[in-house]
């Protein structure tokens, strides 16, 4: 009976949930040719092809989808089987701040990746806007912080660029007749600043068709048709498309997702922990997302 090597396991999540091979080579620290080569021994060794290419990004076959599922099991229960029987394992309590964008999008795979490694840990998440956030950050109140930015913060221990982007209704065509209508939480907002930035910019009037102070609230305005909003693309609902350029909208900047904190020497234990999970969480997500 043959044996499952859990590195190349590890290397199989990370180019499905990535959706290339050479994003899983960032994310598992090889190269993308050493990526390839383990996922062909893995293949030879199933004797099934675990992966079609779909335009420029790799989909899994039925036995390659099915084999991520028995995956995730295994090397759940390594984590699991490493964390709970270690002299040195990692409890206590941790604080995360998070944007609404990424309490909907990323922060469940987080969460399930803390609650895998330390399972005697008490993870704590606070949901806000990037600038209480990173006010909370400076006061000791949370330990790390993932925050929206034009530019990189000063505390930032690891940061990417992502586009914003306008989401509508399919059916969303520009009258320049009438004013633009946004769906957008009341200010400070970083992503309200944008859009009104950009429309002043093009020289298109606009008003605000739809404040809200939750996200779900937000796209339930959109998706009833009383305004467009901006967020990122990862952050896009279903029932609702992103709007480019053929809608006659004006072109967004791209931002900064940064992960804010404590300088490393100071870091306590768990802190650095959950700090390598964001990362490699954020790292994924982006790049699928970008």
């Amino acid at each position: 009976m043959q044996t499952l090597d859990l590195a190349i396991l590890r290397t199989l999540l990370a180019a499905v949930e990535s959706g290339s091979f050479a994003a899983a080579a960032r994310r598992v620290g090889r190269s993308e040719s050493a990526v390839s080569l383990q996922l062909k021994r893995l293949e030879e060794q199933i004797g099934e092809p675990l992966f079609v290419r779909s335009g420029r990004q790799m989909a899994p076959t039925g036995a390659g989808a099915r084999l991520v599922d028995y995956a995730r099991q295994l090397l759940a229960l390594n984590d699991e089987a490493l964390s709970s029987t270690s002299q040195n394992s990692i409890d206590g309590t941790v604080s995360l701040g998070v944007p609404h964008d990424v309490a909907e999008t990323w922060l469940p795979a987080v969460i399930a990746g803390f609650r895998r490694s330390h399972p005697s840990a008490t993870l704590e998440v606070t949901e806000g806007r990037s600038a209480l956030l990173q006010s909370r950050l400076i006061d000791n109140q949370i330990d790390l912080a993932v925050v929206f930015s034009a530019s990189r913060p000063a505390s930032a221990l690891w940061s990417a660029n992502l586009p914003m982007v306008w989401i509508g209704r399919s059916d969303f065509a520009l009258n320049r007749n009438e004013p633009v209508r946004l769906a957008a939480f009341d200010p400070p907002c970083f992503f309200r600043a944008a859009a009104t930035t950009s429309l002043d910019r093009a020289d298109i009037d606009w008003s605000i068709g739809y404040i809200s102070n939750t996200l779900p609230d937000l796209w339930s305005a959109v998706k009833l048709g009383l305004g467009v909003a901006v967020r990122t693309p990862a952050a896009l609902p279903s029932g609702l498309s992103v709007l480019d350029g053929r809608h006659g909208l004006p072109d967004l900047p791209p931002f900064q997702v940064s992960l804010c904190g404590p300088p490393g020497p100071s870091m306590r234990p768990i802190i650095a922990s959950l700090r390598t999970i964001l990362e490699d969480c954020l790292a994924v997500s982006i790049d699928a997302a970008a």
